[in-house]
């Protein structure tokens, strides 16, 4: 069916009369016509008929005329939009590590839309646990962008490196490790430790940091969230490697240095390089990139 005769046929069913018709649509009167013979023929019904010098709608005309009349509107609200979209305004479905949901992801989201006061951008937060939720949302396209850390064998993500966090040991605050304020990974050995899952890309960095000093850990428990490592820490269940974040500072905690050890753990702007970002979401990510220091600290 023709969207320009669908047009033709509403036009015709508002002003009842050929002639304005086709000069309001700026066609010739034959020409409407035989739009309209066309559009009879393919429906098998008579659309209109002579109501004096007028043509008035028949009654298949008046049902098929509310069909065409939502249409064109649906139509005419997609293509408004779709043209919004392509300037910017839209939405943006935006995944990040819950230790980014206190500080820096506000500070960026806050700076993104103050440099954007006229498009109307709207955020849906995903607060996930560990990065791989993060990644499997990427590529089931449930998010446009997320953040996270760096995850192997995965080819269609995109990883940029946009900031680090510092790794410290806690303890509970009456732990024989809380009077010194560096330690290192010798030191832990002796002592139960809270140890993030194997679904955590943080296990990994810290299994890393392990072998290549040659030093075994015993593991307490292993515990997916990091908030929950330090509660259990605080309560003297075990000690722990964690990220350093302004969190901590509301437990009662020892941060402790390591030692001899400089380590930090990457945080990476991830997206699906093998699908379409709108570009409101590609500005997004355009605008974290600019403003990204892979040596930024954040907590």
């Amino acid at each position: 069916m023709n969207l320009q005769h669908l047009k033709y046929f509403d036009v015709l069913a508002r002003e009842e009369h050929y002639t304005r018709s086709s000069k309001l649509l700026n066609i010739t009167q034959p020409s409407l016509s035989n739009a309209i013979s066309l559009l009879e023929d393919e429906l098998g019904v008579q659309l209109f008929e002579k109501n004096g010098r007028n043509v008035a709608l028949t009654k298949p005309g008046k049902i098929f005329h509310e069909h065409v009349i939502r249409t064109l509107e649906n139509l005419d609200s997609g293509i408004d939009t779709v043209t919004k979209i392509s300037k910017g305004f839209g939405h943006i479905s935006f995944a990040f590590l819950q230790v980014l949901g206190t500080s820096y992801v506000p500070k960026v989201t806050k700076q993104f839309l103050e440099a954007n006061p006229e498009k109307k951008i709207q955020f849906e937060f995903h607060s996930d646990s560990v990065s791989t939720e993060t990644v499997q949302g990427l590529k089931t396209l449930r998010y446009d962008l997320g953040i996270c850390s760096y995850i192997i064998n995965e080819p269609t993500i995109e990883f940029v490196p946009i900031a680090s966090q510092e790794l410290v040991v806690i303890t509970a605050l009456n732990h024989p490790l809380a009077q010194f304020d560096e330690v290192s990974l010798e030191d832990l050995a002796e002592y139960p430790q809270i140890i993030f899952s194997k679904k955590s890309a943080l296990r990994e960095i810290i299994d890393d940091l392990y072998q290549r000093n040659n030093v075994s850990y015993q593991v307490a428990y292993e515990v997916k969230i990091d908030q929950v490592i330090a509660g259990l820490v605080s309560q003297g269940l075990g000690i722990a490697i964690i990220p350093n974040m302004t969190m901590l500072d509301s437990l009662p905690l020892k941060r402790i240095k390591l030692k001899d050890i400089s380590w930090e753990r990457y945080f990476y702007l991830a997206y699906n390089k093998e699908t379409y970002l709108p570009p409101v979401v590609s500005n997004f990510k355009d605008f974290i990139l600019a403003h990204a220091d892979p040596k930024q600290i954040v907590y």
